[in-house]
């Protein structure tokens, strides 16, 4: 403090007074007492900790501590798995793909750091929070950041527990011991079909969010280049077992993590994340410019079958794939086209159904919007439309459609052409040359 004075640097608040600093030293060794002798053998940054409260150097103590939780994780992350760990820390595609080694953790943010260790259990949720207060004490009242915040002893000693019994000591639980295990395997490819019933009995005990988690891990195998094609078999044999207990937006964001894909120019990637969503037939999660664009090429698909030779061999498939992609709903673009598709297939060519591919039509007429309804309803006015109304098979279909539509349509003109339709006396056919009816129609768009 003398030293100070003569060079006219501040000395008054500098050090820690020593009656804060005997707590520290009286207290510390009940605090660390859990920590095995080997385990204090290695712990450099203690060491410095208490240096620094005999210094009277409190901030800096709290600056050790942290850097002595921050380097254990690391270590626990590593000895867990690394890719997994960075698929949960970083879920940007960009970001993520320079990730690989142990040296790369020291690019996550602490914060990042501790999120992802509580995503993947190697941190409890009450143990979160009070590292996250840690963490922003270390930031606000450590020397790691100009303040002038005081610490005392007791805060100290409460936050080297905190560290020590959260961190440092924290055994590993049943379901993070699973999961390395499931992970290990997985990428060793000792996922069969004979084992994979059995395996994925696991995935009814885990939480939302640990789901959640153990899907981003299979997705990261999966689009992995450094994977091999006997772990990418284990995936999709897995994938569609936990996809039950994955929640909706981690779902949305895998379509988003393809969409970025594509829009990269990530080639292989991107196929690999479509190849991916077919196994859980996950095609409504697609960012809805790719949605809309399959969804236009499955319509072209559909009708190339349908108006072709041998339809009812050819139907199903365009029509499966449709069904999939439609099961969120449609994007505007391609709405209306997409209606119309339906309701031509749904219809028959006249010679008779398609049975493979009618109950995929069926759902997707169940799942129509009112405005949806409202263009299937003024299908009947289109020239190929009437044309298959000649045919029973076709009339009969129609008045399924009808009947299937009826409560989807809310708008008075709506349901007053559905009534004039219904009560049409003339040839199916011909209600689109009713001159009364198609004055409604004008009135409904």
């Amino acid at each position: 403090m003398s030293a100070l004075d003569r060079v006219g640097l501040p000395s008054d608040g500098v050090l820690v007074e020593i009656k804060q600093r005997f707590r520290v030293f009286e207290n510390y060794p009940n605090v660390i007492s859990e920590l095995t002798s080997e385990r204090r053998g290695e712990s450099m940054y203690l060491s410095k900790l208490l240096a620094a409260v005999g210094a009277g150097l409190f901030d800096a103590a709290l600056n050790y501590l942290w850097d002595e939780t921050i380097a254990e994780l690391r270590r626990r992350v590593a000895r867990y798995d690394l890719a997994y760990f960075f698929d949960i820390a970083v879920p940007s595609p960009d970001r993520r793909k320079g990730l690989h080694d142990e040296e790369h953790l020291d690019q996550i943010s602490d914060q990042d750091l501790i999120r992802a260790a509580r995503e993947i259990g190697l941190i409890s949720d009450i143990g979160y929070q009070q590292l996250d207060l840690t963490r922003h004490m270390r930031n606000y009242a450590s020397a790691a950041h100009p303040n002038q915040n005081e610490i005392n002893a007791f805060q100290l000693l409460g936050w080297i527990e905190t560290c020590i019994k959260e961190v440092i000591t924290l055994p590993e639980t049943q379901v993070v011991a699973e999961t390395k295990k499931l992970l290990h395997n997985v990428r060793a490819g000792a996922i069969t079909s004979q084992n994979a019933s059995a395996t994925a009995e696991f995935f009814a005990e885990l939480s939302s969010e640990r789901a959640d988690n153990i899907a981003a891990g299979f997705f990261g195998i999966y689009v992995d280049e450094d994977s091999n094609e006997r772990a990418r078999d284990g995936v999709r044999l897995l994938m569609p077992h936990l996809w039950f207990h994955v929640t909706e937006p981690k779902r949305r964001e895998f379509g988003v993590k393809y969409g970025k894909y594509v829009a990269n120019g990530d080639t292989a990637r991107s196929e690999r994340a479509r190849e991916l969503l077919d196994v859980v037939e996950g095609a409504a999660y697609l960012p809805e410019p790719v949605r809309a664009a399959e969804i236009s090429t499955a319509i072209d698909d559909l009708l190339a079958a349908h108006r072709g030779f041998n339809n009812f061999y050819t139907e199903p498939g365009p029509a499966r794939r449709l069904n999939r992609l439609s099961s969120e709903p449609v994007p505007s673009a391609v709405r209306d086209p997409y209606v119309q598709a339906v309701v031509e297939a749904f219809l028959t060519n006249g010679n008779g159904i398609a049975w493979a591919a009618d109950g995929h039509y069926a759902t997707m007429i169940s799942r129509f919007d009112p405005d949806e309804a409202e263009v299937a309803l003024k299908q009947i006015f289109d020239p190929t439309v009437a044309s298959k109304l000649r045919f029973d098979t076709a009339q009969t279909k129609f008045d399924e459609m009808l009947n299937a539509i009826e409560p989807k349509l809310t708008r008075a003109a709506a349901r007053d052409l559905m009534d004039a339709i219904r009560s049409f006396r003339g040839k199916p056919h011909k209600i689109a040359k009713d001159s009364e009816l198609k004055r409604m129609v004008k009135q409904l768009r």
